[in-house]
């Protein structure tokens, strides 16, 4: 296909997706109007199934398929990373110097650690009562993780994270978001349908049917995926050795 014709190809394409677009916009309702035909229903089936976070609801319950897919984008963007970012047999790693770091930064960084843990798991649990979820408190915990890498060094890092263990974690919560939602057909429903669980008293921990469970699975998923990431961008401390070749530098 010449340059031109792919140019042309893009431009009926951008045109198509322009005028979708207008129609769209022109089919919505005006701006501060009372008529909210999406919001009312996807609030209504959150009452419905005792989900207190409409977000939750909808994430969870009413477009969970949707919320599979894009679980798994993030496990095949982290799958896709290990085997890119895999060391080869010509090269070796090479150990990281170590790291100054200052006083303040250090004793902030070790004080704010178990907070932040504390914080992501209250986000992760809580998803499907207050504004958060799985994705945001999963991001959190991982974060937290990272924060004594930034207040000592690598080093200690390697040492808190095993890594074996978060990539276990990664494809366990991957799998168990799908084994929950063919738990659903099991029950004679739909994929991912809540047919098991009770939907609880509204605003509490254990309301919402699938909605924790799911939401929990994305938590863990989350958090192991981004810690697999960036373990994978942190390593490439590497050195490429040619045959015959010595090198006695030092790289973090």
């Amino acid at each position: 296909m010449s340059r031109r014709l792919r140019m042309w190809v893009l431009g009926v394409g951008g045109a198509g997706l322009a005028a979708l677009f207008v129609a769209a916009c022109l089919q919505l309702p005006a701006f501060g109007g009372v008529f909210h035909p999406y919001g009312e229903r996807a609030t209504h089936a959150a009452l419905a199934r005792s989900t207190s976070n409409v977000i939750s609801a909808v994430n969870f319950d009413q477009r969970a398929f949707d919320t599979l897919g894009e679980e798994s984008i993030l496990f095949a963007a982290v799958l896709g990373t290990v085997v890119l970012l895999r060391q080869t047999r010509d090269e070796r790693q090479v150990p990281p110097a170590p790291a100054r770091v200052a006083p303040p930064v250090r004793r902030y960084a070790l004080a704010m650690l178990p907070v932040a843990v504390l914080v992501g798991l209250y986000v992760v649990a809580h998803g499907q009562l207050s504004p958060g979820g799985g994705f945001q408190g999963g991001v959190v915990l991982a974060t937290a993780v990272h924060l004594l890498y930034i207040g000592v060094d690598y080093r200690a890092l390697e040492r808190i994270r095993p890594l074996g263990l978060y990539e276990v974690g990664d494809a366990v919560a991957e799998g168990a978001y799908v084994v929950i939602g063919v738990a659903g057909l099991i029950g004679g429903s739909a994929f991912l349908a809540n047919t098991l669980l009770p939907y609880g008293t509204f605003n509490t921990l254990a309301s919402g049917g699938f909605v924790p469970l799911l939401n929990a699975a994305v938590g863990m998923e989350v958090a192991c995926a981004v810690v697999v990431l960036l373990a994978r961008f942190l390593d490439q401390a590497v050195e490429i050795v040619e045959p015959g070749e010595e090198h006695d530098e030092q790289g973090v």
